[in-house]
């Protein structure tokens, strides 16, 4: 299985704070937020600490001060100021570029791929990395496809947007309000449905159908909103009806993280973390119920592995007592 990270100068957020002196026959004294204070023996942290600021340890000691935790809030204004600057000169070409896309490319817009790919990239390399599994499941770049995914937070559109695919979202009509983002969004031929209007979704359906039988790949979420406590939700059938009618391939993936950095309902905090995105086998078949269900599975079982994995992690992280 293909393994990628994209590590692009994430700010490094210590995990504890942590303040260290030393000398040659002298015990030291440090301060964890999860050990508390702990002394090898009854040195003062008063002498401790003041051989850390003043410098007055020997050439060999290691004295050093932790960077300072950002706060989410602090994060969260940072993270939507870089995405603002990020996409200024990406929404100036799409529009100078928009009328020719629609000339001689009205459904694929294979010139957009890389200026979202470039903007979700840099709006989100200062604040998190993306580690991408099974990118040898992707079908190729001309191969159309019905791409669904777990939805767990308004950020996980920008790990998607990195794979540089040309597909088109499935989105709620009023993102499309947003100056900027949901003007860009219309023009890369993001589809807008009303929730619970059965007519939109309809339609949301038909236009995807179209999409797909002139070449395009489509996304959906299929749970239809973001989950409040990680769980995964029910799947809806749009998403398995346009491939099982079109023929195409239905590719799950599975978005871990997302939700931590930025929970449903706190969209002004970014948590620091880090985010994968597991792009799985294509699954092919003519029965939306079918596809809906194996879809779903895969990125359940994922999820319970992925989730396993990180227990697994913190308990062996924990110090041992004596």
């Amino acid at each position: 299985m293909q393994l990628s990270t994209l590590s692009l100068f994430p700010f490094s957020v210590p995990k504890f704070l942590h303040i260290k002196a030393s000398r040659e026959g002298e015990s030291r004294c440090y301060f964890t937020l999860n050990q508390g204070f702990n002394r090898s023996n009854k040195l003062s942290r008063y002498i401790v600490t003041r051989s850390q600021l003043g410098g007055t340890g020997i050439l060999d000691a290691t004295n050093s001060l932790s960077e300072i935790k950002p706060s989410p809030k602090f994060r969260g204004v940072c993270f939507y100021g870089m995405t603002v600057m990020a996409g200024v000169l990406p929404f100036g070409i799409l529009i100078v570029a928009h009328p020719l896309a629609l000339i001689f490319d009205p459904y694929k817009t294979k010139f957009y791929n890389l200026i979202p790919k470039l903007w979700a990239t840099a709006s989100i390399a200062p604040f998190f990395d993306i580690e991408l599994e099974g990118l040898e499941n992707l079908p190729p770049q001309n191969a159309p496809a019905v791409y669904v995914s777990n939805h767990q937070s308004i950020i996980d559109f920008y790990p998607l947007l990195t794979l540089g695919r040309s597909f088109k979202f499935i989105g709620k009509n009023t993102v499309f309000l947003y100056p900027g983002i949901g003007w860009a969004m219309y023009i890369l031929g993001m589809i807008p449905v009303k929730r619970m209007d059965i007519r939109s979704h309809l339609e949301a359906v038909r236009r995807c159908m179209d999409l797909v039988r002139n070449g395009a790949s489509v996304f959906f979420f299929p749970e239809g909103t973001r989950s409040k406590d990680g769980k995964l939700g029910d799947f809806k059938k749009g998403a398995f009806t346009v491939a099982a009618k079109t023929g195409v391939p239905v590719i799950p993936m599975t978005l871990i993280g997302t939700g931590e950095i930025m929970p449903a309902g706190m969209e002004h905090v970014v948590n620091s973390g880090s985010v994968k995105l597991i792009i799985h086998k294509p699954i092919k078949g003519n029965d939306p119920e079918i596809l809906r269900l194996l879809s779903r599975n895969t990125i359940l079982d994922t999820l319970s592995i992925e989730a396993q994995k990180k227990k697994t992690a913190l308990i062996s992280s924990k110090p041992s007592i004596i």
